[in-house]
Formats: structure tokens, sequence, C-alpha cells
């Protein structure tokens, strides 16, 4: 398939490409269909999504998904207990979750060493990227996925020389929490608390790097805590509006403003929770329910009417943060068919440039802030 057949490059703001690779253990080098083949065959079923998985590096070449925030997920929990019903059990102290991590990110580096993926640390390394993915006729699958390393809670930062250990790594993202408590802040479903003091620290220390916040999955007390504090470049990499699906785990529209007005991006996430108000997991499904991808569309027009224009949105799908095609748009069969957005909004009046700032270029403009 050819560029010049649809949208050049897509950018996608949230994606758990290692967790994937190294906790469901799936070769990602295969196609998404292969992958749910195998685990059909073989009858895994200790994952709801198992046999229905929707990303991997063949698709994102399809559909030319050729640059991505890609994370390591690696938690802290006391007791082991799970983050919550679906999700990874916390390993038992900070430097446990460390070398997980590090064990995620060994698989990026394999992927490296194949061919199938680059690490992005500099501006000129993403304006290279961008252009061979926008400028070159050559065959997507010969490309490499781009990827900028982000980490989605903070827990396996041991200390704080271990930020910069990671930032030297490659990592230019940081989400300091994720689901319930954390070491640094509390996560979705530990509303009411916020911040902890070395959770202070943390975002203090961040002040001296060219790194993002990602203010994703924070509780509302820790937001505005956190905005206080760090100085830097923000994010919401996979948020949607609180204003349209109520919940905690969505933003606010005084949260939103407080995004537009340090410049950031907001990702719009593609969970079916996310976009139905009330969607009961494990029962309810997204064809009966006509959960399509169009919804998502309802809350970027909401931050564009906010903000004024359409330079604040863009994807950030997580399409495989461990759930499948039972908790997906029905129209959406693997993450190739985020290019079906084109058509959806342009239907929806969105202009050429409008499309243009939330395939890519608004995530490139925010991505540039943390470059050197």
């Amino acid at each position: 398939m050819k560029n010049s057949l649809k949208v050049p490059l897509i950018v996608d703001g949230h994606l758990d490409l290692a967790t994937n690779a190294m906790t469901l253990n799936r070769d990602l080098t295969q196609t998404v269909h292969e992958i749910r083949e195998k685990e059909q065959l073989l009858g895994w079923k200790e994952y709801q999504d198992r046999g229905q998985g929707t990303v991997a590096l063949p698709e994102l070449r399809e559909g030319n998904v050729g640059l991505v925030l890609a994370t390591l997920i690696s938690r802290y929990s006391e007791n082991g207990s799970p983050l919550h019903t679906m999700a990874l059990k916390g390993w038992h102290s900070p430097r446990q979750a460390y070398a997980h991590a590090q064990c995620q990110l060994a698989w990026y580096r394999e992927m490296e060493a194949l061919g199938e993926m680059v690490q992005i640390t500099t501006k000129k390394g993403l304006t290279e990227h961008v252009a061979l993915w926008t400028q070159s006729p050559d065959d997507n699958r010969k490309k490499p996925i781009g990827y900028i390393l982000a980490l989605e809670g903070a827990d396996s930062i041991v200390d704080l020389e271990y930020l910069h250990t990671y930032h030297d790594q490659g990592l230019r993202s940081i989400g300091i929490s994720h689901f319930g408590p954390g070491r640094y802040a509390a996560g979705t479903h530990s509303d009411g608390t916020g911040l902890t003091p070395i959770g202070k620290e943390l975002l203090r220390e961040m002040n001296q790097l060219p790194i993002q916040l990602d203010l994703t999955h924070l509780t509302d007390k820790g937001f505005f805590e956190a905005l206080d504090i760090f100085q830097g470049s923000v994010v919401a990499s996979h948020q949607n509006c609180r204003s349209i699906v109520p919940g905690e785990r969505q933003f606010s529209d005084d949260q939103i403003r407080c995004i537009l007005e340090r410049n950031g991006i907001i990702g719009g996430a593609l969970d079916t929770w996310m976009l139905y108000p009330d969607f009961q997991l494990g029962r309810d499904n997204p064809k009966e329910r006509d959960i399509h991808m169009e919804l998502l569309v309802d809350h970027f027009d909401h931050i564009c009417q906010m903000a004024g224009n359409s330079e604040h949105i863009g994807f950030g799908s997580d399409l495989d943060g461990l759930f499948g095609l039972e908790q997906t748009p029905h129209d959406i069969d693997t993450i190739a068919d985020l290019q079906k957005f084109d058509a959806i909004l342009e239907k929806r009046g969105y202009a050429t440039k409008d499309r243009e700032n939330i395939f890519r270029g608004n995530w490139i403009r925010t991505l540039n802030k943390i470059m050197t």
C-alpha cells in the first residue's frame, strides 16, 4: 500500500507495546490475526482480551501509525495486590519494579536491533522520522515504527538518580500515577488523595530535564497539585471529557482549560468505558451498545470548542491497554483502522489542516518541546 492512498503518518500518543510483548507473551512482529489465532488455539484465558487483541507492528505499518509514545509499566505494591481487576500485580520493592521495567526496555532494544522500531530522542531524529513517513514513497514494510519512551506510573523510579538514568535511556514522558495508590501519586479509583511527598520532589527534579508530564490517571487533587509544581510541557496522553462521559477517570472542563492554558495536548482514548456512559466491563457488548469510532469525535469537538481551534487534540488510543475487541468500538478490527478517522473527521466538518493537526501535527509540535 502506498502513502498517497491514505493519511501518510498517524501519531498515537499512548501504546503499551512492551507490556503486550513481555507480560502477555505476544510476538508483535506477527500480525494481529496470527496472534489471535495462536491464543485461541492455545486456549489462553487469563486476560479478557486473549484472542481479541488489536495491536501489532504489521498493523501499525498498515495504518501508517509510524510514531508512538510507547510505555514501560511496572508497579510497586507492598502486598503484591492487583492494580485493578485485570491488570498486573505490583512488585514488592521499587528495585524489582525497576528491573521489570528494564526487561520491557530490553524488548524495545531488540525491536530496534531487528529494524522493527527506532527510538526518537532528538529534534533531528524526530524531523527525519516524520520526513521518512510523510515524504518517502518506499513500501511501509521497510519503515521502522518510531517510538518515544514513556513511563505509565513512576513506581519504578527508585529515587531521583534513577530519573536521570531513565532520561539517559531515552525516557521523555512520565505519568507519575496509574491505577490506585502509587509511590509518587494516587491514581484512578483513589479520588480524594493526591501527590506524596516524594512525588512533589520528583516533579521538582523533572523541572530540570527536557521531559513532559503526562497528567493521565492523576486524581483531581493530584492534577492541580502537579500543575502547581511542574513547570514544563504537559500532556494527557489518553484522556477523554467528563462532561460527555461522567466519571473521575475523565477530565473536567476546568482540568481541560488548565491543559489548554499550558499549550498541552489531550490524546483521545478508544476504550469503550471512556466513550459510553456506564459501560459495564465484562457484560456490555460494543456492537449491541452501538459504540463506534465517531463517539470519540464528540470529545474532540468539545475540546476544540473550548480551545477555539484544533491544536490541542490527537490520538492516544490505548488500544493495547489490556483490552481487545470486547472493549473496543465495534467498527475497529485493528489499530490500522485509525485511518477511518480521516473520513469521519471530514464528515464532521474538520478541514484538511485540522485533520493534519489531529493525526500528527499537534503531537509533533508538542514532542519537539522535549527534544534537544
